[in-house]
Protein backbone atom coordinates (compact mmCIF):
# COMPACT_ATOMS: atom_id res chain seq x y z
CA UNK A 1 0.00 0.00 0.00
CA UNK A 2 1.21 3.10 -0.84
CA UNK A 3 2.31 5.21 2.56
CA UNK A 4 0.78 8.82 1.65
CA UNK A 5 1.41 9.91 5.66
CA UNK A 6 5.22 9.40 5.01
CA UNK A 7 5.11 11.28 1.43
CA UNK A 8 4.06 14.43 2.92
CA UNK A 9 5.97 14.06 6.10
CA UNK A 10 8.46 13.87 3.53
CA UNK A 11 7.59 17.08 1.47
CA UNK A 12 6.67 18.81 4.76
CA UNK A 13 10.45 18.15 5.58
CA UNK A 14 11.26 19.15 2.47
CA UNK A 15 9.65 22.50 2.61
CA UNK A 16 10.46 23.72 5.75
CA UNK A 17 13.94 23.26 5.19
CA UNK A 18 13.36 25.03 1.98
CA UNK A 19 11.92 27.94 4.69
CA UNK A 20 14.89 27.88 6.44
CA UNK A 21 17.42 28.21 4.11
CA UNK A 22 15.60 31.25 2.21
CA UNK A 23 15.34 32.77 6.15
CA UNK A 24 19.33 32.29 6.60
CA UNK A 25 19.85 33.96 3.41
CA UNK A 26 17.86 37.19 4.27
CA UNK A 27 19.91 36.59 7.59
CA UNK A 28 22.67 39.24 8.59
CA UNK A 29 24.85 36.40 8.03
CA UNK A 30 23.66 35.28 4.49
CA UNK A 31 23.47 36.65 1.06
CA UNK A 32 23.92 40.54 0.71
CA UNK A 33 21.73 40.32 -2.72
CA UNK A 34 18.92 38.40 -1.22
CA UNK A 35 18.62 40.93 1.63
CA UNK A 36 18.34 44.10 -0.31
CA UNK A 37 15.44 42.49 -2.13
CA UNK A 38 11.95 43.82 -1.52
CA UNK A 39 8.32 42.08 -2.61
CA UNK A 40 8.50 44.93 -5.44
CA UNK A 41 11.88 44.19 -6.37
CA UNK A 42 10.87 40.64 -6.68
CA UNK A 43 8.01 41.47 -9.16
CA UNK A 44 9.11 41.41 -12.39
CA UNK A 45 11.30 37.65 -11.65
CA UNK A 46 7.76 36.37 -9.97
CA UNK A 47 6.35 36.97 -13.32
CA UNK A 48 9.13 35.99 -15.68
CA UNK A 49 9.30 32.59 -13.61
CA UNK A 50 5.56 32.62 -14.22
CA UNK A 51 5.40 32.54 -17.92
CA UNK A 52 9.07 29.98 -17.71
CA UNK A 53 7.10 27.74 -16.08
CA UNK A 54 4.10 27.63 -18.52
CA UNK A 55 6.66 27.46 -21.28
CA UNK A 56 7.90 24.59 -19.79
CA UNK A 57 4.61 22.73 -19.61
CA UNK A 58 3.67 23.25 -23.16
CA UNK A 59 7.05 21.86 -24.43
CA UNK A 60 6.61 18.98 -21.90
CA UNK A 61 9.67 18.76 -20.89
CA UNK A 62 9.81 17.45 -16.97
CA UNK A 63 12.89 18.02 -15.63
CA UNK A 64 12.71 21.43 -16.99
CA UNK A 65 8.90 21.89 -15.49
CA UNK A 66 10.23 20.82 -12.56
CA UNK A 67 12.99 23.34 -12.20
CA UNK A 68 10.70 26.15 -12.81
CA UNK A 69 7.95 24.83 -10.47
CA UNK A 70 11.08 25.12 -8.17
CA UNK A 71 12.07 28.79 -8.81
CA UNK A 72 8.60 29.76 -8.57
CA UNK A 73 8.25 28.21 -5.19
CA UNK A 74 11.24 29.94 -4.08
CA UNK A 75 9.60 33.25 -5.13
CA UNK A 76 6.72 32.80 -3.48
CA UNK A 77 8.45 31.55 0.06
CA UNK A 78 10.51 34.73 -0.72
CA UNK A 79 7.75 37.26 -0.92
CA UNK A 80 6.25 35.19 2.72
CA UNK A 81 9.75 35.66 4.43
CA UNK A 82 9.96 39.54 3.55
CA UNK A 83 6.61 39.80 5.02
CA UNK A 84 7.36 37.66 7.80
CA UNK A 85 9.87 40.06 8.44
CA UNK A 86 8.02 43.10 8.47
CA UNK A 87 5.23 41.02 10.55
CA UNK A 88 2.87 41.33 8.31
CA UNK A 89 1.78 37.89 7.76
CA UNK A 90 4.11 34.25 7.06
CA UNK A 91 4.26 31.38 4.89
CA UNK A 92 1.70 29.49 7.65
CA UNK A 93 -0.72 32.00 6.94
CA UNK A 94 -0.18 31.83 2.98
CA UNK A 95 -1.03 28.02 2.97
CA UNK A 96 -3.81 28.72 5.33
CA UNK A 97 -5.24 31.11 3.35
CA UNK A 98 -5.08 28.79 0.39
CA UNK A 99 -6.20 25.56 2.03
CA UNK A 100 -9.15 27.07 3.87
CA UNK A 101 -10.17 29.07 0.25
CA UNK A 102 -10.42 25.19 -1.46
CA UNK A 103 -12.40 23.90 1.37
CA UNK A 104 -14.89 26.57 1.22
CA UNK A 105 -15.15 26.46 -2.38
CA UNK A 106 -15.46 23.02 -3.12
CA UNK A 107 -18.41 22.32 -0.78
CA UNK A 108 -18.98 19.49 -3.81
CA UNK A 109 -16.52 17.76 -1.79
CA UNK A 110 -16.19 18.42 1.35
CA UNK A 111 -19.64 19.79 2.09
CA UNK A 112 -23.25 18.78 1.20
CA UNK A 113 -23.42 20.50 -2.82
CA UNK A 114 -24.07 18.53 -5.36
CA UNK A 115 -22.28 19.79 -8.59
CA UNK A 116 -22.32 17.21 -10.98
CA UNK A 117 -20.09 18.43 -13.92
CA UNK A 118 -17.37 21.30 -14.71
CA UNK A 119 -20.18 23.57 -15.83
CA UNK A 120 -21.81 23.65 -12.37
CA UNK A 121 -18.42 23.88 -10.57
CA UNK A 122 -17.69 26.69 -12.13
CA UNK A 123 -20.77 28.44 -11.39
CA UNK A 124 -20.69 27.26 -7.48
CA UNK A 125 -17.61 28.74 -7.92
CA UNK A 126 -18.18 32.18 -8.34
CA UNK A 127 -21.26 32.00 -6.62
CA UNK A 128 -19.30 31.44 -3.35
CA UNK A 129 -16.45 34.00 -4.63
CA UNK A 130 -19.10 36.94 -5.42
CA UNK A 131 -20.57 36.11 -1.71
CA UNK A 132 -17.20 36.55 0.10
CA UNK A 133 -15.98 40.09 -1.63
CA UNK A 134 -19.31 41.35 -0.99
CA UNK A 135 -17.63 44.95 -1.56
CA UNK A 136 -17.38 43.96 -4.98
CA UNK A 137 -19.93 46.19 -6.73
CA UNK A 138 -19.99 44.57 -10.17
CA UNK A 139 -19.50 41.09 -11.09
CA UNK A 140 -16.19 41.63 -13.14
CA UNK A 141 -14.32 44.28 -10.45
CA UNK A 142 -12.05 40.64 -9.51
CA UNK A 143 -10.57 41.36 -13.23
CA UNK A 144 -7.07 41.28 -12.97
CA UNK A 145 -5.81 44.15 -14.64
CA UNK A 146 -2.47 43.00 -14.86
CA UNK A 147 -3.31 40.05 -17.13
CA UNK A 148 -1.45 40.28 -20.27
CA UNK A 149 -4.67 41.69 -22.66
CA UNK A 150 -5.20 38.38 -25.13
CA UNK A 151 -5.66 36.04 -20.98
CA UNK A 152 -7.68 39.01 -19.52
CA UNK A 153 -9.78 39.26 -22.74
CA UNK A 154 -10.87 35.25 -22.17
CA UNK A 155 -10.97 35.39 -18.74
CA UNK A 156 -13.96 38.57 -18.46
CA UNK A 157 -15.37 36.33 -21.45
CA UNK A 158 -15.18 33.09 -19.97
CA UNK A 159 -16.83 34.67 -16.45
CA UNK A 160 -19.43 36.21 -18.62
CA UNK A 161 -20.12 33.05 -19.90
CA UNK A 162 -20.73 31.30 -16.58
CA UNK A 163 -23.89 33.36 -15.66
CA UNK A 164 -25.63 33.09 -19.14
CA UNK A 165 -23.69 36.13 -21.04
CA UNK A 166 -22.76 34.07 -23.84
CA UNK A 167 -23.13 33.44 -27.75
CA UNK A 168 -25.03 29.76 -28.39
CA UNK A 169 -23.52 28.88 -31.10
CA UNK A 170 -20.08 29.02 -32.54
CA UNK A 171 -21.36 30.54 -35.50
CA UNK A 172 -22.63 33.23 -34.36
CA UNK A 173 -19.10 34.11 -32.93
CA UNK A 174 -18.01 34.06 -36.48
CA UNK A 175 -20.98 35.86 -37.77
CA UNK A 176 -19.52 39.07 -34.58
CA UNK A 177 -15.62 38.78 -36.50
CA UNK A 178 -17.07 39.38 -40.05
CA UNK A 179 -18.98 42.12 -38.38
CA UNK A 180 -15.75 43.11 -36.99
CA UNK A 181 -13.89 42.84 -39.37
CA UNK A 182 -16.26 45.04 -41.82
CA UNK A 183 -16.30 47.81 -39.45
CA UNK A 184 -11.94 47.60 -39.67
CA UNK A 185 -12.06 47.96 -43.22
CA UNK A 186 -14.24 50.87 -42.87
CA UNK A 187 -11.61 52.29 -39.77
CA UNK A 188 -8.72 52.08 -42.23
CA UNK A 189 -10.68 53.79 -45.07
CA UNK A 190 -11.37 56.67 -42.69
CA UNK A 191 -7.80 56.70 -41.90
CA UNK A 192 -9.08 57.46 -38.16
CA UNK A 193 -6.43 56.25 -36.30
CA UNK A 194 -8.35 56.47 -32.96
CA UNK A 195 -11.21 54.43 -34.66
CA UNK A 196 -8.44 52.04 -36.33
CA UNK A 197 -7.15 50.81 -32.66
CA UNK A 198 -10.67 50.72 -31.25
CA UNK A 199 -11.76 48.56 -34.24
CA UNK A 200 -8.58 46.62 -34.01
CA UNK A 201 -9.49 45.91 -30.59
CA UNK A 202 -12.85 44.93 -31.33
CA UNK A 203 -11.63 42.27 -34.12
CA UNK A 204 -8.89 40.67 -31.56
CA UNK A 205 -11.42 40.30 -28.56
CA UNK A 206 -14.04 38.73 -31.10
CA UNK A 207 -11.14 36.34 -32.24
CA UNK A 208 -10.37 35.41 -29.02
CA UNK A 209 -14.12 34.70 -28.25
CA UNK A 210 -14.04 31.88 -31.10
CA UNK A 211 -10.65 30.54 -29.33
CA UNK A 212 -12.90 30.23 -26.07
CA UNK A 213 -15.90 29.26 -27.41
CA UNK A 214 -13.69 26.52 -29.46
CA UNK A 215 -12.40 25.45 -26.37
CA UNK A 216 -9.22 26.03 -26.80
CA UNK A 217 -6.77 28.29 -24.93
CA UNK A 218 -6.33 31.70 -27.40
CA UNK A 219 -2.65 32.39 -25.18
CA UNK A 220 -1.74 29.11 -25.98
CA UNK A 221 -2.68 29.37 -29.44
CA UNK A 222 -0.75 32.50 -29.86
CA UNK A 223 2.04 31.56 -28.76
CA UNK A 224 2.42 28.23 -30.57
CA UNK A 225 1.20 30.30 -34.07
CA UNK A 226 4.26 32.85 -32.91
CA UNK A 227 6.85 29.71 -32.60
CA UNK A 228 5.80 28.15 -35.89
CA UNK A 229 6.55 31.92 -37.57
CA UNK A 230 9.96 32.22 -35.50
CA UNK A 231 10.79 28.55 -36.90
CA UNK A 232 10.18 29.20 -40.68
CA UNK A 233 11.87 32.57 -40.37
CA UNK A 234 14.49 31.17 -39.43
CA UNK A 235 14.79 28.92 -42.25
CA UNK A 236 14.11 31.43 -44.21
CA UNK A 237 17.01 33.32 -43.25
CA UNK A 238 19.06 30.04 -43.50
CA UNK A 239 17.94 29.64 -46.88
CA UNK A 240 18.54 33.32 -47.66
CA UNK A 241 22.67 32.76 -46.46
CA UNK A 242 22.47 29.54 -48.60
CA UNK A 243 22.18 31.86 -51.31
CA UNK A 244 25.34 34.21 -50.46
CA UNK A 245 22.25 36.83 -48.88
CA UNK A 246 21.22 38.49 -45.90
CA UNK A 247 18.18 39.80 -44.22
CA UNK A 248 17.32 43.11 -46.14
CA UNK A 249 19.14 42.25 -49.29
CA UNK A 250 16.72 40.06 -50.49
CA UNK A 251 12.92 41.53 -52.08
CA UNK A 252 9.23 40.71 -50.71
CA UNK A 253 8.75 38.67 -54.22
CA UNK A 254 11.66 36.46 -53.42
CA UNK A 255 11.44 36.10 -49.80
CA UNK A 256 7.38 35.18 -50.40
CA UNK A 257 8.40 32.66 -52.78
CA UNK A 258 11.34 30.77 -50.22
CA UNK A 259 8.25 31.66 -47.61
CA UNK A 260 5.93 29.80 -49.16
CA UNK A 261 8.27 26.32 -50.37
CA UNK A 262 8.95 26.15 -46.45
CA UNK A 263 4.97 26.01 -45.90
CA UNK A 264 4.84 23.48 -48.49
CA UNK A 265 7.50 21.53 -47.85
CA UNK A 266 5.88 21.54 -44.29
CA UNK A 267 2.73 20.26 -45.32
CA UNK A 268 4.24 17.79 -47.49
CA UNK A 269 7.73 16.71 -45.29
CA UNK A 270 7.96 13.38 -47.58
CA UNK A 271 8.40 15.44 -50.54
CA UNK A 272 10.57 17.81 -49.27
CA UNK A 273 13.25 15.08 -47.91
CA UNK A 274 13.34 13.24 -51.37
Amino acid sequence: MFDWFAMNRSAADQFQKLCEIVAKLRGPDGCPWDREQTNESLLPALIEEAYEVAEAARAKHDAHFREELGDLLLLIVMHAEIAREAGRFDIDDVIHGVSDKLVRRHPHVFGTSDAHDSGAVLKQWEAIKRAEKKADSHYLASLPRALPALMRAQKAQSKAARVNFDWAEVRDVIAKIEEELREMKEAIRSEDKKMIEEETGALLFAVVNLARKCKIDAESALQKATDKFVARFNQLEDELKARSKKLGDADLAEMDAIWNQIKKNAQHPTFASN
